[in-house]
């Protein structure tokens, strides 16, 4: 397999052979046709191994070979914002952009946290489009929905998968300039708190430590 052979997923493969999924499955597990599995067990199929099958280079439809697949990503702070309705607002903004450039919508993610957070679920449900080769590109209203620092390293991941990243607005309005600050904050006052939570620990420990000296 070459390095740019794509991959396709299961029913994408079932779809260009015309047969049972059943059918691919065995031909996989047997060698018949060639197949790789992704770190959570997914079955994968290049796309030169069915190309082989097929008796050769399969030329898509115009149509097809120019469909964009896209995921929408969208984030709000705060549950103040989504009960305001910015994340709904937010959303409708992007999607319609994705209508007018004719994409095809894959997914429509949402996550209300922190844009310096790791543990947003929809974000993770993203990286699982983009490891999987199930989207061509991901549509954010800013950059910093995804991720208000090290966003080039996050770009840099996901185009080596093929996936660009589109953002519809070049100017952040002053509710993102807002949110930057309370997101500083927050993360000044989590560091904080593992400092203080740190030396509150220590001083339990070498008081104790001291008391037992004094018996």
């Amino acid at each position: 397999m070459s390095k740019n052979d794509r991959l396709l997923t299961l029913s994408e493969a079932t779809e260009m052979l015309g047969v049972h999924e059943n059918t691919v499955r065995r031909w996989g597990d047997e060698g018949t046709l060639r197949m790789v599995r992704t770190s959570g067990g997914h079955r994968r199929f290049p796309l030169s191994g069915v190309e082989e099958m097929l008796g050769g280079p399969r030329t898509p439809p115009e149509d097809e070979s120019t469909e964009v697949r896209a995921a929408v990503y969208c984030r709000v702070s705060s549950h103040d914002q989504k009960q305001k309705g910015d994340l709904e607002r937010q959303v409708g903004r992007v999607t319609t952009h994705c209508v007018i450039q004719g994409y095809k919508m894959i997914a429509v993610l949402e996550d209300v946290g922190s844009g310096m957070s790791e543990n947003r679920p929809r974000l993770r449900k993203l990286f699982g489009l983009v490891n999987d080769h199930e989207i061509d590109r991901v549509v954010v209203e800013h950059k910093d929905r995804l991720s208000r620092f090290g966003f080039g390293l996050l770009e840099a991941y996901f185009n080596s998968h093929g996936v660009e990243i589109e953002w519809t607005d070049e100017v952040l309005g002053k509710s993102y300039e807002e949110e930057l600050v309370e997101d500083i904050l927050s993360l000044m006052a989590s560091f904080s708190a593992r400092i203080y939570g740190k030396r509150s620990a220590e001083n339990r420990k070498k008081a104790k430590a001291d008391a037992e000296a004094a018996k």
